[in-house]
Formats: C-alpha cells, sequence, structure tokens
C-alpha cells in the first residue's frame, strides 16, 4: 500500500481544473493609498492587473475586498496539532521531552495534523507552509507521504521539511561540565541520508506545488556528517534548506561548550547558510551572528508566540531588519503556539518589537509586515520570483479579505485593520496556483466538517499526563541552567 493511501477520511470534495478568473474591483496597496483594479488569472498565473478588463473565466466580486498575496507560514511542525493545550509552561527542552513522549504513531494521524494545518493556515491568510515534520522511526517514509498527501488535497503550497537527527534528545543539553553517556539514536547519519534521498525522489513535486526541504533538526541534535549530507543533496536536487538556530538560552551554552564558537559560526563554517536557508526562531545572537546572516542572505524566521510560551526569549527582530538580513513569520507547531493563526503570529510578531527599542521609527509598520509575511516567505524559500507579490507572470497565489467584515470594521486603513485587529473570519477567497481553494469563506478542497468530527473522534481529553522523559531530564536542565529548588 502507498504511503497514506486506505485511510477512511477523504478531504477532496470535488478535484477542479485549472480554471481562468476575473476578481473584479478588488482593492490592492499602492504606494500611495489604494487602487481599485480587476485582476486577470490565467494559466495558474498573475495574467493582467488594471482597471476596467474585459472579464475572463470566472468572474468573482472584489468590491469591498482587499487583494493581497498569499503568505507564508514559514516555520511549523503539523503532527503537534495533536498535543495543542497539553503541555503546561515548560522551557523548550522539557517540553520537547514531553512532546516525544506522546508523539503521534499512526501516519493517518499526521494525514488528518497536515489536513488541519493547511487549512487553518489557509483561513488565516497562508498559502504557503513551511512543515518541519517530525518523522516516526521506521515509518518515515510513510509519514512524510501522510502529510504530502493531506496537503496536496488541501491545496496549499507546501514545503515539506523531514526533521533529521542522528544524535539523541539528552545530548540537546548542556553537560555542565560532566561526563555524560547518551543513548545512540535510531537512525545513524548515513541511514538517514539515505531515507531523505528515497524521500526526495517520491515526494519531491514542485510542478504539484510539493517541495522536499532538507531540514536537520539544528546544530544541538545533528552531526558534522548529516549538516554536510544535506548541503550535498540540496546542492544537488536544488532543494531548500531549513533548520532550528538558536531558539533557547540551553542552545547558546550547548554551542559554546561543543564547538567553542557560536551555533552561527558553526553553520557558517559548515556552509549551511545561504539564500536557500531559512532559521527558524534565532532568539540568542550577538551583533556579530547578525552580520553572518546578512552577509550569507540567510533568512530568519520569527515564532514569537512560541518563543513566549516556552519563555526563550524575544528575538532582535529589528536589529535584523536593520542589518538587511531577510525576515519573516511563523506560527511554529500547534502544542507550542497552539495555534496556525498566521495573523495572529504577524500581528504579535509585529508589535512585540515596539518594547524593544524605543526608536518608533524602527517599529514594524503593517504594510512592512505585510510584506515579510508574503515576499519575505517566498524569498526564504527561493520563491521570489514566482510568489509573494501582485506581479504580472507570477504564480495566483492569492488571498481576498472581505472589508465587511466585522472585524475589520469601521472603515479605517484596510491593512492597517488586518494587521493591528483581530481579523476573525475574514478570508472571502483564496487561490494558490490559480486553483481556488476557498470561495465565500469556505474550504471549496476540505469538508471541514467532517475533518472536525474526525479529529474529535480521534482525540480525548488529556489533563495532568505524566512524561518519564521530562521527568528524567528536568534535575539535570534545572543544574546547568542555574535554576535552584526542587
Amino acid at each position: 500500500m502507498h504511503p497514506a493511501q486506505g485511510f477512511c477520511y477523504r478531504a477532496i470534495l470535488r478535484v477542479k481544473p485549472l480554471t481562468g478568473y476575473t476578481i473584479r474591483q478588488a482593492w490592492i496597496a499602492s504606494e500611495t493609498g489604494y487602487d481599485t483594479v480587476d485582476v486577470q488569472i490565467e494559466g495558474g498565473r498573475i495574467a493582467n492587473i488594471a482597471p476596467q478588463l474585459d472579464p475572463v473565466g470566472i468572474v468573482v466580486d472584489g468590491r469591498d475586498k482587499l487583494l493581497l498575496p498569499g503568505f507564508v507560514n514559514a516555520h511549523t511542525h503539523s503532527s503537534e496539532l495533536w498535543q495543542r493545550g497539553a503541555i503546561l509552561p515548560y522551557p523548550l527542552e522539557l517540553w520537547l521531552a514531553e512532546l516525544y513522549d506522546f508523539a503521534p504513531a499512526d501516519p493517518e494521524q499526521v494525514y488528518l495534523s497536515a489536513i488541519g494545518t493547511a487549512v487553518e493556515t489557509l483561513l488565516s491568510g497562508g498559502t504557503t507552509v513551511v512543515d518541519h515534520l517530525t518523522i516516526m522511526p521506521g515509518q518515515e517514509l510513510e509519514t512524510i507521504g501522510a502529510a504530502v498527501k493531506g496537503y496536496r488535497e488541501a491545496g496549499i503550497r507546501a514545503f515539506v521539511a523531514p526533521l533529521i537527527q542522528d544524535q539523541s534528545l539528552p545530548s540537546s543539553i548542556p553537560t555542565g561540565g560532566t561526563v555524560q553517556v547518551y543513548e545512540p539514536y535510531a537512525r545513524t547519519a548515513q541511514e538517514t541520508l539515505e531515507m531523505m534521498s528515497e524521500a526526495i525522489a517520491q515526494f519531491h513535486r514542485p510542478d504539484d506545488g510539493i517541495y522536499i526541504v532538507m531540514a536537520p533538526t539544528g546544530p544541538q541534535l545533528c552531526s558534522d556528517e548529516l549538516f554536510a549530507g544535506c548541503n550535498e543533496l540540496s546542492d544537488r536536487h536544488g532543494l531548500c534548506r531549513h533548520t532550528h538556530l538558536l531558539e533557547s538560552k540551553a542552545q547558546k551554552l550547548l554551542a559554546e561548550e561543543k564547538y567553542g564558537c557560536t551555533a552561527v559560526e558553526y553553520l557558517k563554517r559548515l556552509e549551511f547558510l545561504g539564500p536557500r536557508t531559512s532559521l527558524a526562531h534565532c532568539v540568542w545572537l550577538n551583533d556579530h551572528d547578525i552580520q553572518l546572516l546578512a552577509a550569507t542572505q540567510s533568512t530568519v524566521v520569527h515564532n514569537p508566540l512560541s518563543n513566549l510560551r516556552l519563555g526563550s526569549g524575544i528575538a532582535p527582530i529589528l536589529k535584523y531588519r536593520q542589518a538587511g538580513v531577510n525576515v519573516t513569520f511563523g506560527c511554529d507547531g500547534s502544542a507550542s503556539n497552539d495555534s496556525q493563526d498566521l495573523l495572529e503570529a504577524i500581528k504579535i510578531g509585529s508589535i512585540l518589537h515596539n518594547v524593544t527599542d524605543f526608536d518608533y521609527r524602527h517599529w514594524i509598520t503593517p504594510r512592512q509586515a505585510v510584506s515579510m509575511a508574503a515576499l519575505g516567505g517566498a524569498t526564504g524559500l527561493g520563491m521570489q520570483d514566482q510568489i509573494g507579490s501582485l506581479d504580472v507572470g507570477k504564480l495566483a497565489d492569492l488571498v481576498l479579505y472581505d472589508l465587511t467584515s466585522l472585524s475589520l470594521l469601521p472603515r479605517t486603513d484596510p491593512i492597517g485593520l488586518l494587521v493591528l485587529g483581530r481579523p476573525v473570519q475574514a478570508v472571502h477567497s483564496a487561490w494558490v496556483g490559480g486553483r481556488q481553494v476557498i470561495a465565500d469563506g469556505n474550504m471549496t478542497t476540505v469538508n471541514v466538517h467532517q475533518l472536525r468530527q474526525e479529529l474529535f473522534a480521534r482525540s480525548q481529553w488529556a489533563v495532568d499526563r505524566q512524561s518519564p522523559t521530562r521527568d528524567a531530564l528536568e534535575a539535570r536542565y534545572r543544574s546547568v541552567m542555574g535554576l535552584q529548588g526542587d
């Protein structure tokens, strides 16, 4: 049986052939304000943008609606959906220990959580998702296949980034100068790279909107051999690279302990940084690190909600922008956020930094936030020439927002309302590669009512869970981090 086949749930309502559309009299942002235009979509791309165009294909009423390029949910972990709201406040390393103790062990759960992640992303303005996908030992290709199937059926553009490592979780905690012996990880670096070669062959289909990404977990859990192999496969197949970087203070201390330099310097030495590399979190960087990211044209993916929820810190996003580093936004996983509301992540990721710099001229405006979420996300994936802005010839990854939605009233500034407000059910229509996946506020590809029923039926209420791995690591974590008491 092919991975992810045979599931009783089916997302597809109907497969629509690629057709033409004309969006009539929609608002789009201009340099001085807003213009009202018609937009033609043909062959999956933006064919024309101008007032008073002759209609082609299906006509969509864009009056009192705002048209924007689709945003990129540039870092998440879809399978965490099954643990959203379940893990109590813990720092990253202890939170991870509990997460792993209760990770899904069924490809069908992975399939459903990919569909759920896609739906929530699409309904909050995202047309692309980067899924740093947790893969199940012994079922690696089945896991990837299940997620790919879910994303293909939902119709979102998906960069599937299998989360790979070759070192066990306890090795991610600084030793504090003590001698530690760790159990070997389930897969060696070579076995992991062979698995990724097969995943690329089976699932990397850019023409279908599915991309495989080389995505080591992070320096704290990956060997030099694994990073080198990721570089080689990335270069051979033209793949993007993605990893966690300096999310927590513990990771900063561990890098200094292991490498005698910062983690950014270490990745630079390994030649992992570059224009096709995106780096999630980047909370604990110094000024030299920031200059290295700018020089290598690497992208920072800002995940403000998980950084707050896990107590990781506030990434110095304003410093990154001033240094010329490309920055975009991610929701992060549904057990560290615990949501896939991209508009919420954009709002918090923008206004959070007003308290980090007294000079308000450095603060992120709503229009800058929209550009970071769309074109910034596209740039981090090497797709800036294909998506991320309203330009003729680009792929039609578009979102139409209903400006008569109660959460976007009264009428002031449309983009200001969208970013600084709390939009609820504001997406009217969305297209991915010219295929309409949302119409009149409803998914055209997914039976959301059935999805809700499946997620409810396949889960159960869980309170006061006991995590043996977290319990085993907590005393050592508190010691090396200088935390006192029991």
